[in-house]
């Protein structure tokens, strides 16, 4: 156990982080707990504790490429699934207010295993979609931060994310490979939600060859209360 403990301290470090014994465990806690839950549910097909610790928390924290953490005090993590990127973020800057958000309820009750065991405070979850949540009064533009990993085009994504952020916030969706496209054909619907792109981070994941980039989104404006559309509609017909 204690050479695990090492290579998570150190792959974490290596983002330049300092990170404490108490962080160290819980990383570790979380790790035991997602294999253990994936015996019986399908949480990640990544199971390699090696693989976890750089494809999930490493990957997870990388946000630190393009956002301050330190500045934010709420964030919310759409389409959480396994609690990636949002409790990993949430270890290392326990100021944070956190907010999870999943549509199955068997991973919502994962998450709140998670919670628990680890000891987290200001760590909220949800169990439901993105659209129904993102029209009620008490979360519609009310955090800093809106995070994402969730596999869908960044249309699609913003559509399901920006209705939560406040006027001069930030939406980061996590990606892969080259977004130019992407972010070109996105354009019109980030500034329909009244958004803008401010940038994209390439990197390569340490550990790995794997190729990620980070998509930064400014909320310039208020959301239209048309959007977003009723749950599905997003992905059917992309605005």
């Amino acid at each position: 156990m204690d050479e695990k403990l090492i290579f998570i301290e150190q792959n974490i470090n290596d983002l330049g982080f300092h990170i404490d014994s108490v962080q160290t465990r819980q990383f570790f806690d979380y790790y035991l707990l997602l294999v253990e839950w994936n015996k019986v549910m399908n949480l990640t097909a990544i199971t390699d504790f090696e693989e976890v610790v750089r494809k999930h928390f490493v990957d997870s924290l990388s946000i630190i490429y393009q956002k301050s953490m330190e500045d934010v005090d709420n964030m919310i993590d759409i389409g959480t699934g396994a609690g990636f990127p949002g409790l990993p973020v949430k270890i290392m800057f326990p100021h944070l207010k956190v907010t999870l958000l999943d549509s199955l309820k068997k991973r919502v009750d994962f998450l709140n295993t998670v919670i628990g065991k680890l000891d987290l405070t200001g760590v909220e979850t949800l169990h439901g979609r993105a659209e129904d949540y993102a029209r009620l009064g008490e979360r519609r533009e009310k955090y800093e931060l809106c995070v994402s990993r969730a596999v869908a085009n960044l249309s699609v994504l913003s559509e399901y994310c920006l209705p939560f952020v406040k006027r001069g916030g930030t939406f980061i969706s996590y990606k892969s490979g080259d977004m130019v496209s992407e972010m070109e054909n996105a354009k019109s619907a980030v500034f329909l939600l009244g958004g803008k792109i401010e940038s994209v981070k390439y990197f390569e994941l340490p550990g790995t060859e794997i190729k990620r980039s980070l998509v930064t989104v400014q909320k310039v404006n208020g959301c239209p209360a048309k959007y977003p559309r009723k749950a599905g509609t997003a992905a059917k017909n992309p605005l």
